[in-house]
């Protein structure tokens, strides 16, 4: 695991995009990457789109989500439209290499669907789970990742590859990769800003409260390669 802290959202933003173009770059073959929605996501996809889209080859990208709201793609909650809006109408990447989670059909049938999909175009661990080249997650305050929330828990350890969670308060359907697909990947990254994270942030990293209960404690890349983003005050209590 490897921690990386900058002074500010704006610096977070630069240098995971300076990480991401040296991924892509170091790869000769195409790169499957899952995209998180939130609001320090909107902050890279805006930087990539600004300062990086000639620096990186998007021919060979292949973009899918780890997690959508079961809503419409034009529904402002979509994690697929805030993409759209902040990266993908901006780079020059083929429209046949972004693989969205279809929000607007039935939850349990897209989750089998994209499950499907991933089978299909990602390769494959050595115990045939796909694997991608790069996760990108976020960390609720509540300590959950993806759309597993501890709630529901379970769905972390489900044997399938796509789950349907459901959110806790307002009890929004969403379509989720689990842990099976997320600890399979060659690379995970947590993108973490603000001060109200900071408390959670402390309990998984000094093994505090309640954060056996956390989804986001159970992010352990087999590969060993887990990065986190943070931004000083997010990391406050653990720098």
């Amino acid at each position: 695991m490897t921690i990386h802290t900058a002074p500010s959202k704006h610096k977070v933003a630069i240098d995971f995009s300076e990480y991401f173009k040296t991924l892509i770059g170091s790869n000769q073959q195409e790169v499957h990457i899952a995209l998180s929605g939130g609001s320090t996501p909107k902050i890279v996809f805006d930087e990539l789109a600004a300062n990086f889209n000639d620096a990186i080859n998007w021919q060979k990208v292949h973009l899918y989500w780890g997690d959508e709201r079961c809503v419409p793609p034009t529904d402002d909650q979509s994690n697929y439209k805030m993409t759209l809006d902040h990266l993908i109408s901006k780079i020059t990447i083929p429209k046949k290499n972004i693989h969205r989670i279809k929000g607007e059909n039935e939850p349990d049938y897209e989750a089998r669907r994209y499950a499907e999909l991933l089978l299909k175009k990602l390769p494959k661990s050595s115990d045939g789970v796909p694997s991608f080249d790069l996760i990108i997650l976020g960390l609720g305050d509540d300590g959950h990742t993806a759309s597993i929330f501890p709630h529901e828990i379970e769905l972390w350890h489900s044997r399938k590859l796509c789950e349907v969670a459901t959110h806790p308060n307002s009890g929004q359907k969403r379509v989720s990769l689990t842990g099976k697909v997320i600890n399979r990947a060659k690379n995970v990254t947590f993108l973490v800003t603000g001060e109200n994270k900071a408390p959670i942030v402390d309990e998984i990293f000094n093994k505090k409260g309640k954060y056996e209960k956390y989804p986001a404690n159970l992010v352990s890349p087999n590969s060993g390669k887990l990065i986190w983003f943070f931004d000083e005050s997010a990391a406050l209590k653990i720098m």
